[in-house]
């Protein structure tokens, strides 16, 4: 099975969140890819038998565009692929003390257009143990994937992947 890693990023911090990721699960998943690099074509998502995609909120408050990498460019073009039925996670890096009215709200652009293109979404993680306001990520009273916030709340992550990781064992037949 194929799992791909892929991730968006402006300071480091996502690629670091996903090399985590990776170690908790190991050969089941690839080496995670920078979604810069796939020369704004996400066709190669098709190819994998699930995905784990991490993506940052920069652009906070927007509607659209909220991530400020290149996830952004391939949203549309996500949205018209036929993934039916490939289980795919999201996991959306924020800042709750920073953007409390907006944490992770990238996460839930991603999630909507995968889920657009047929996607079986898991990995929804409940709102207990997190300190915001506000945030667009939240589907059915539950983060529509694992928030991490290395700005201010770094102590939580190892704890948060460990048990996410082990949540997509699961739900992903991994």
């Amino acid at each position: 099975m194929a799992i791909g890693i892929y991730f968006g990023s402006q300071t480091g911090k996502t690629e670091m969140v996903c090399a985590k990721i990776k170690s908790e699960l190991g050969d089941a998943v690839t080496d995670p890819k920078d979604v810069s690099e796939i020369g704004g074509d996400p066709s190669q998502f098709t190819e994998m038998d699930g995905l784990i995609c991490a993506i940052p909120t920069w652009n906070t408050g927007e509607e659209e565009n909220r991530s400020g990498t290149a996830w952004d460019d391939l949203l549309e073009k996500i949205g018209k692929l036929d993934l039916k039925g490939k289980p795919v996670a999201i996991c959306g890096l924020g800042d709750a003390a920073g953007y409390a009215d907006n944490f992770v709200d990238a996460m839930e652009e991603l999630h909507r257009y995968f889920e657009k293109a047929g996607a079986k979404m898991v990995g929804h993680v409940g709102t207990n143990g997190y300190t915001f306001t506000g945030s667009k990520s939240i589907i059915n009273g539950k983060f529509c994937g694992l928030p991490v916030d290395e700005d201010s709340e770094s102590e939580h992550t190892d704890e948060r992947i460990t048990k996410w990781c082990s949540q997509l064992k699961s739900e992903m037949g991994l």
